[in-house]
């Protein structure tokens, strides 16, 4: 049989781990300096692309600019040398033009520039010649020797990538434009400039932003940090302060510094508690003294009530020599005087309660007994109701330390409910014990309980039917009464039911007063069909109880209000009997 912990652990770790993930339920400062870190690492990675952009354009323009202007003043030079070659002889003219190409190929401002010289036509003897290896003439595609065939006059350019003597692809400029000289011939003059400067500066000019960002985001970090804290550290205070309130300290407050808007805050939470505390101590007083009048009233009406019921047994002694109709006069008033001292009785003992002055005078009692004792004391009201009473007691290991004269008062409540409202049905009478726990449960099959009268069935003057006679003159206190007794054992008093079908209720006690337990010996969710339960296919024995989760526990009643002592009917029975040992779980179901 799974225990309630190992079924509930995977759902438990699901729960965490969707709370870890979940920002919304993170620290406020932790949320304010994550959110802030993101945005300000967008914001600098923003920044910081848009000035490399735009640094990276200025470095290409104004290279491009230089590049083109000496690719100018190359092309004139080149053409003046040629112009002077013009009577030479073939030899002298191509030493004369490797010269100059390896002369402009080591020019270039300082910077890497390399020359190559394409002939066009075959009116000269000069051949291709290249300031460096020939892998210069690779460079030339069919577009830049197109757009320098169609624009001869103009100079013509493109970006490039060439590899460097250690393989690294480095960024360059390509310029093509076309020399002619008459009687030598026309050329096309290709310049290779490198970008290696500027790609360096630009990689510089980055890690300086970079650098800079990282040294700003921790600031603005160190700054949210210090500003998340000056919020939240009053928040956290307010927090505190509620939560003792929450726990009983009414005279908690929120120390208020400053006059900014979360001093106002601070002001308006002290303001709220101690209106809080004003209302808590007018209810307080109010209910001390609505129990002292009821306490007094309920002695003060004692004395005529005796006197009363005095009058009423003499007119009952003689009433066989009284006329008929006064003969049912003296019958209604025995009858009601009785209903009014049970009444005064229900609220003498109501009063104790409330004010914390009843106490336990508990003895080793064999439980068996104790429901053997109440059966025999209902059976008469069960005859003449035409109820069979089935009985099926546990037999043995039904002692436990309780107060015989408060379980007899449950017992004799919940017996007679069953057989007021059970419509004549048989009413089924059980036992069973643990190690830990002893339990008695009545099942009827009368009128039943629907969800919205098991939220009230423990209140006091409650009635689940208002419109249905009292054939048993009760006082709408009994089960208010029973469940105090069974807290008083540190127990729990439970109902369920199907409207219209039955309705069960089920009594757990501890061994001994105080002592803890987990889950009752008795199932209370059971089945309202009569042949299974003559079959005998009843739980008699603590193995009805179900796994169950966490989040499937009902909601535990408070134990300084007994009118709340009843639980949400949607709640599984298993899952109340699966409560925590120290808190009593409302019941599942409703009574009448």
């Amino acid at each position: 049989m799974s225990t309630p912990g190992r079924g509930a652990a995977p759902e438990t770790r699901t729960a965490l781990v969707t709370q870890a993930v979940d920002p919304r339920s993170w620290p406020l400062a932790l949320r304010v300096v994550l959110v802030t870190t993101l945005l300000s690492i967008v914001s600098m990675l923003a920044v910081g692309a848009y000035l490399s952009s735009v640094i990276a354009d200025g470095l290409y323009e104004q290279r491009r600019d230089r590049v083109l202007e000496e690719t100018v003043e190359v092309r004139r030079e080149l053409t003046d040398s040629l112009t002077q070659l013009s009577g030479a002889t073939s030899t002298q003219q191509q030493d004369a033009v490797n010269a100059f190409v390896q002369s402009a190929g080591g020019r270039g401002g300082g910077e890497r520039r390399e020359v190559a010289l394409v002939p066009v036509e075959t009116s000269g003897v000069v051949f291709p010649v290249a300031s460096s290896d020939r892998t210069l003439f690779e460079e030339v595609d069919d577009e830049i020797a197109d757009a320098v065939s169609k624009n001869p006059e103009a100079v013509s350019w493109r970006s490039i990538g060439r590899q460097d003597s250690e393989g690294r692809t480095v960024p360059a400029l390509l310029i093509g434009t076309r020399v002619m000289v008459p009687g030598v011939g026309s050329y096309d003059l290709y310049l290779v400039y490198s970008l290696q400067e500027e790609q360096d500066t630009l990689a510089f000019v980055q890690r300086v932003i970079l650098g800079g960002g990282g040294v700003l985001l921790a600031l603005i970090v160190g700054i949210a940090i210090v500003v998340a804290r000056l919020v939240t550290t009053p928040l956290k205070r307010a927090a505190q302060a509620a939560e003792r309130i929450a726990g009983g300290d009414l005279d908690s407050r929120v120390e208020v510094a400053g006059a900014d808007e979360l001093a106002r805050v601070g002001e308006s939470f002290n303001d709220m508690a101690r209106s809080l505390a004003q209302k808590v101590d007018d209810l307080t007083e109010l209910s001390r003294l609505q129990q002292r009048f009821v306490s007094d009233v309920s002695h003060e009406l004692r004395t005529p009530l005796t006197t009363i019921r005095m009058a009423s047994s003499v007119l009952d002694g003689r009433r066989p020599q009284l006329p008929d109709d006064l003969q049912r006069t003296v019958e209604l008033l025995v009858a009601q005087v009785e209903r009014f001292e049970v009444l005064l009785g229900d609220l003498l003992e109501i009063s104790r309660f409330d004010a914390g002055a009843a106490v336990l005078e508990a003895r080793r009692e064999d439980l068996d007994a104790l429901v053997v004792r109440a059966v025999d004391d209902v059976r008469p009201l069960a005859g003449a109701r035409g109820c069979l009473l089935d009985v099926h007691l546990a037999g043995h290991g039904m002692d436990a330390v309780v107060d015989a004269r408060r379980v007899d008062r449950i017992l004799r409540n919940l017996l007679t409910n069953a057989i007021e409202h059970g419509a004549g049905g048989p009413v089924l009478i059980q036992t069973a014990a643990n190690d830990d726990a002893v339990a008695v449960l009545v099942q009827d099959h009368g009128h039943g309980i629907s969800p919205e009268a098991a939220e009230h069935v423990f209140d006091r003057f409650w009635r689940a039917d208002p419109s249905r006679a009292r054939t048993l003159g009760g006082t709408g206190l009994g089960l208010s009464i029973s469940v105090e007794d069974a807290r008083l054992h540190t127990g729990w008093l439970q109902a369920w039911g199907q409207e219209g079908r039955g309705a069960v209720f089920r009594l757990t006690l501890p061994r001994r007063p105080g002592g803890a337990f987990v889950r009752s010996p008795l199932r209370l969710e059971r089945s309202f069909d009569r042949d299974l339960d003559a079959a005998g296919t009843y739980s008699v024995t603590s193995t009805g109880e179900i796994p169950i989760s966490p989040g499937l526990l009902p909601d535990l009643p408070d134990l300084a209000d007994p009118a709340r002592s009843a639980a949400s009917p949607g709640a599984s029975p298993d899952a109340s009997s699966a409560a925590s040992p120290d808190q009593e779980p409302s019941p599942p179901g409703g009574d009448r």
